[in-house]
């Protein structure tokens, strides 16, 4: 506004001053327009999702930029996502990357885009903001928001779910008994008190409480309406599916129990896509 004002008054009165100064002015503006352009030129953004996201809940996002230009760095790079949170990265040098953690959450379960990621800088000057915008051309699985319940999946509701173990030999568990060294034991459970009393080794042995498995029958679970019942069942699915074998059954569609954090995801990931195919 200043220049354009200076302008007419260059031209009303003629003065040859003021027509150097909106020429400086208009000048100044040029070069720091393109510098500020290319500040932020070749800067590439990228997000990684965690393993596990659940809607309403914030999840831990890895929000990277990356600068390809070859010789030149950027500086006052501001890293914004589609949720509203953003990073900022004093000086960003060339053929390298920066990154930082945002959070960010989504209302609905299933396949999600993740959005875009505005890149700004007000630099040279601060006078003016430039910015480029990149959709990031990617989904996420968002799982149900898990909501307590004591029912154990089986269509009972008690609050002992998970007790009932049975005892196999392993290498946890109590001492059960000891026994002569075979030779195939790992060396850490020789009882080597007891073995010193006597001329062999001898072995401690361990029992091993193994949980029963648990099946997880949708339509059996306590709710009202389907998106309360899927929350219930990502619940249980999360709290034992690291202590016990655990499985699913969706409309008769039976998926078998297993342990372990694998067997979970892939099961939240059925609760995440129910109703969509």
């Amino acid at each position: 506004m200043m220049t354009l004002l200076l302008g007419f008054a260059a031209v009303n009165t003629g003065n040859n001053l003021l027509f150097l100064v909106v020429a400086g002015l208009l000048a100044f503006m040029s070069v720091t327009g393109m510098a500020g352009m290319y500040n932020i030129k070749k800067l590439i953004p990228d997000l990684l999702p965690p393993e596990e996201i659940y809607a309403g809940i914030p999840a831990p996002f890895h929000l990277s930029v990356r600068n390809t230009k070859r010789y030149l760095p950027s500086f006052l790079i501001k890293a914004e996502s589609s949720a509203g949170h953003s990073l900022i990265f004093p000086v960003l040098l060339q053929n390298s990357a920066r990154n930082g953690q945002v959070l960010i959450a989504f209302s609905r379960r299933g396949e999600v885009p993740l959005g875009r990621v505005t890149i700004s800088s007000p630099y040279p000057v601060g006078f003016f903001t430039r910015y480029w915008t990149f959709d990031i051309n990617s989904t996420v699985t968002v799982f149900p928001r898990p909501l307590a319940s004591v029912s154990n999946g089986n269509g009972e509701e008690s609050p002992a779910t998970g007790s009932a173990f049975r005892r196999d030999r392993g290498l946890s568990g109590e001492l059960e008994r000891i026994y002569p060294y075979s030779g195939s034991e790992p060396l850490r459970m020789i009882h080597w008190k007891h073995s010193a009393r006597t001329l062999d080794f001898l072995v401690k042995g361990f029992g091993r409480s193994v949980a029963a498995p648990l099946m997880i029958d949708l339509d059996s679970l306590a709710g009202q309406g389907v998106e309360e019942r899927l929350s219930r069942a990502a619940w249980l699915i999360k709290r034992w599916v690291r202590e016990r074998p655990v499985g699913l059954v969706l409309d008769g569609r039976v998926l078998p129990s297993a342990i372990g954090r694998q067997n979970g995801l892939k099961l939240l990931k059925e609760l995440a896509m129910y109703g969509s195919h």
